[in-house]
């Protein structure tokens, strides 16, 4: 069976991947390198994405900005969306946390404002 993300092409070309529920965020995490770059809000309710690779200059912001776009923050309150930045190696699951859910170690905070999710939409 064949594992399908959420997928967007930055404009520089880099690859970026998205769950698409807690299952299929399961799925993205688990195939994860250490040193790559993962996304999700602060809020619950978003997909994991994933930068393939080493980011080119403007995909960490495209990639944020793609998080917090299918994100349920955003489409319950249509404005600005904290998201989370962290690399492969800082997500961690204990025994007993729901599918779709994970620990981080250390992460950097993006502040995507509802102006660029809306400009990316068109």
């Amino acid at each position: 069976m064949t594992v399908r993300f959420r997928e967007y092409i930055t404009h520089n070309g880099t690859t970026v991947l998205a769950g698409r529920d807690a299952k299929n965020n399961e799925q993205l995490v688990e195939q994860v390198e250490p040193e790559e770059e993962i996304f999700h809000t602060a809020a619950a309710g978003s997909p994991f994405v994933n930068i393939k690779g080493k980011p080119k200059k403007g995909d960490l912001k495209e990639a944020a900005i793609f998080c917090a776009r299918y994100s349920r923050d955003w489409k319950k309150n249509k404005t600005d969306v904290e998201v989370h930045r962290f690399k492969g190696k800082s997500i961690y699951k204990e025994k007993g946390m729901k599918v779709g859910t994970f620990g981080i170690k250390k992460l950097k905070k993006i502040k995507i404002t509802e102006k660029q999710i809306k400009n990316w939409m068109q």
